[in-house]
């Protein structure tokens, strides 16, 4: 089997998974009705537009990244400070700890497809031998655009302790990340890691990395809350009611990373529109947001500027605070930066 598949669970990993509420026998379920309107009768298309139909899905060149300044980033500072490096990749330093999200840096994300998909953007990963020493890792669910092999191998020497959605520990496990260094969370679990307070939010979505792990695995987002600020990442997610209790237990947010692109009507249910990530940030009490999950990868057939124009036009139209940083580029949660940069890129 290739390494990029991961681990199917073992009987003791079913055991633990079925302590949860949300696995019903044979996998994990969404908290209400998810379905994805794909047959067989119509995948051929789909997969022909997917991996044939790239104009202007893809910018004309590589997307640039602004470089990384390690004592920039370090500098005490009073608030959240980060760095999205495109698609759903962030770098953050929060209450004196370096914390890095869904760290998906490799080149493919479709490693075991027929066809690639290149990332928008090049040597990517080399930028983790430039990062400072990692005190966590958070991993919002194993999909292969968020869940990277050559991207955990490189973070291996320099991560103190990951933080994962409950099954994916049997991935890094089988890659070689020390179990003692891996904390599973089932929805709604907290962990207090030093003086962050961590809960694992429940998003509508699924999981799996081949034809027989579907759903056994759950799939997340991530609330990060120190004495002065409350921060989240949404995490892939259809929209759904879970929003709305979620910035009734977590909420208000500071700042929030909204899921934003990779959406298409046959899988609505699973991937929000950009007025959708709006709603939801409005549901969840959010005062800052920014969009995620696009400029990294072409996964749907949409153009790639489409999320951040669709994300602007409506956070505008709302009259709501919200923040589009160059790749790269290091910002804090009360920067409203609203640089259009993408249309500097021309697309094929």
């Amino acid at each position: 089997m290739r390494k990029q598949f991961g681990a199917k669970p073992k009987k003791s990993d079913i055991e633990k998974y079925a302590e949860s509420k949300y696995w019903n026998g044979k996998i994990f379920e969404n908290l209400e009705i998810t379905k994805m309107n794909i047959s067989i009768q119509t995948l051929p298309k789909l997969l022909y537009k997917q991996f044939c139909k790239k104009e202007s899905r893809e910018p004309q060149n590589a997307l640039p990244i602004v470089p990384f300044n390690k004592e920039l980033f370090l500098e005490p500072h009073p608030s959240m400070r980060s760095i999205w490096y495109g698609h759903s990749a962030v770098l953050m330093r929060l209450a004196g700890k370096t914390i890095l999200i869904d760290p998906m840096f490799g080149s493919n994300a479709a490693p075991i497809a027929p066809f690639a998909v290149q990332r928008f953007s090049q040597n990517t990963l080399d930028l983790i031998e430039e990062f400072p020493e990692i005190d966590l890792v958070l991993l919002s669910h194993d999909h292969y655009d968020h869940l990277d092999y050559d991207s955990i191998q490189k973070l291996r020497s320099k991560t103190k302790q990951f933080y994962a959605a409950l099954g994916v520990k049997r991935h890094l496990v089988s890659w070689g990340i020390p179990e003692n260094t891996i904390t599973e969370f089932d929805w709604w679990d907290e962990n207090s890691f030093d003086e962050i307070q961590i809960t694992f939010t429940p998003t509508r979505h699924f999981s799996g990395r081949g034809l027989t792990d579907r759903a056994k695995s759950l799939w997340g987002g991530w609330a990060l809350k120190t004495e002065k600020e409350n921060i989240w990442f949404s995490g892939d997610s259809g929209y759904g009611r879970h929003f709305k209790e979620i910035g009734t237990r977590l909420g208000p947010f500071d700042f929030a990373f909204m899921e934003c692109g990779q959406y298409n009507e046959n899988w609505h249910q699973i991937h929000m529109y950009p007025e959708e990530s709006i709603q939801a940030s409005i549901d969840a009490n959010v005062k800052n947001m920014m969009p995620v999950h696009w400029a990294g990868f072409a996964l749907a057939q949409h153009t790639w500027t489409e999320p951040a124009e669709r994300f602007v036009q409506e956070a505008v139209s709302k009259n709501l605070n919200y923040c589009l940083p160059k790749i790269g580029e290091l910002f804090d949660s009360n920067h409203s930066i609203i640089d259009t940069w993408w249309r500097n890129h021309n697309t094929q």
